[in-house]
């Protein structure tokens, strides 16, 4: 999934008005995460409850509605009087980018439903030990987004922001429908199931799956609100279309890095075993994922690869790249902090305390807000810089914040087990 956006950008940049096309893009893409928000936890959750037939069903309706809210959500952005309020009013967008966003937001509309019944077939098939599936998925989706772009940046007559956005949507169908014929024999297995026989708790409620998801659901619209918010920012920033354009550029070579440690998460649920067992192996594990991944994005962003990746690979005027070669710096320790974060949530969610998470992500999020107004409004910071700047001081508070709510969690359960003993 990390080749997509720079995938797509390269693309979009290759189109005319490229500059426009790529801020417009940026900002439908951000405006289509957030949306997503409520749901982009199933996949955690699917795989820390469902257990057997009776909690896959219960599971599967709860994400049924979020996923019904979801959709609702970004209708409700395209509606003209509500996109106009939002995106010209609030973020003053440039007449052009506003016009070029509200198309690609047309074309995201079964983003949302689409990830959501893709993320919760993740959950099920990691839980069950098929992570190859959930890449096979992946790789399905990618070709088909690829295709589709290609396709469309040679046969259709359309600017470069729409044509990266059907690439998208189309890419996450697909790849849904594909999970879900490769979960089947799981889901089979599942609903035939009617009790975990490895544990007898009372049956999955639906005021316990809240008050579990709650907090993550919670922590995820707390977390991708950060985009929009930046993308308002640098709206009024200095060289704020420059800004806008070079964002989901400079983000998508970060994500290529980063991405590693989003996925570790899960696999943190899935391996940490009881009162965290294996946490010394993942520990090690963590600590060589993060700093190869940081030291992967360093290589590209202090060498030459830095112009060769941004001009040559993505497509960019020297103009801009000079706008994106410091954010690609500034950004290099990312991938660390972002693995560590993944391996701190685990084992918050492995013990079902997911309330430390929503805190983590609101420091997280307070951070970037003041660090970019300081940096960006008070010292007159290229926006795109203030932004990444902002990115890390926010993840090191949440980082922070978490080391000791981890420490006193891990204390707690070898306290518990010790008494048991």
């Amino acid at each position: 999934m990390g080749a997509e956006a720079p995938f797509l950008t390269a693309v979009i940049a290759r189109h005319p008005e490229a500059t426009f096309n790529l801020a417009a893009y940026g900002v439908a893409y951000a405006f289509a995460i957030l949306t997503e928000a409520p749901i982009i936890m199933l996949m955690s959750a699917a795989n820390a409850l469902v257990r057997d037939g009776h909690s896959f069903k219960r599971m599967r309706n709860f994400s049924r509605f979020l996923i019904a809210g979801a959709t609702l959500l970004l209708v409700v952005m395209v509606i003209p009087p509500v996109f106009h309020l939002v995106m010209v009013d609030l973020i003053d967008l440039p007449a052009r980018v506003a016009e070029l966003t509200y198309g690609a937001l047309w074309f995201l509309l079964p983003w949302p439903g689409a990830i959501g019944y893709r993320r919760f077939h993740h959950g099920v098939l990691i839980r069950a030990g098929h992570t190859r599936r959930v890449a096979y998925g992946t790789t399905v989706r990618v070709t088909t987004m690829a295709s589709t772009a290609m396709l469309a940046y040679l046969l259709l007559p359309i600017p470069g922001a729409w044509v990266g956005a059907i690439a998208l949507s189309v890419g996450v169908v697909v790849e849904s429908t594909a999970v879900r014929l490769m979960a089947a024999s799981t889901v089979r297995e599942l609903l035939a199931q009617t009790k975990d026989p490895s544990h007898t708790p009372d049956p999955l409620t639906y005021r316990e799956i809240v008050s579990f998801y709650y907090p993550l659901a919670l922590t995820s619209l707390i977390g991708l609100a950060v985009q929009p918010m930046l993308t308002f920012f640098m709206g009024r920033s200095a060289y704020p279309v420059e800004s806008l354009a070079v964002f989901p550029v400079v983000q998508g070579l970060s994500f290529l890095f980063r991405s590693v440690g989003l996925a570790y998460q899960d696999a943190v649920i899935a391996l940490m075993g009881e009162r965290h067992r294996h946490l010394p192996e993942l520990s090690r594990f963590t600590l060589t994922l993060g700093l190869s991944a940081s030291a992967m994005l360093a290589l590209v962003a202090f060498t030459p690869l830095a112009h060769v990746w941004f001009q040559g690979v993505s497509g960019l005027t020297p103009h801009l790249a000079g706008f994106a070669v410091l954010p690609a710096r500034v950004i290099a320790p990312l991938p660390a902090m972002t693995v560590l974060l993944s391996l701190q949530r685990g084992i918050l969610v492995n013990v079902r305390r997911t309330r430390p998470i929503t805190m983590a992500t609101s420091i997280e999020v307070v951070g970037i807000a003041l660090c970019f107004v300081i940096l960006g409004w008070g010292f007159g910071v290229v926006g795109a810089t203030a932004a990444f700047v902002a990115f890390v001081v926010g993840r090191f508070g949440a980082n922070i914040f978490l080391t000791f709510r981890c420490r006193q969690t891990i204390a707690t359960t070898a306290a518990s087990a010790a008494i048991a003993a």
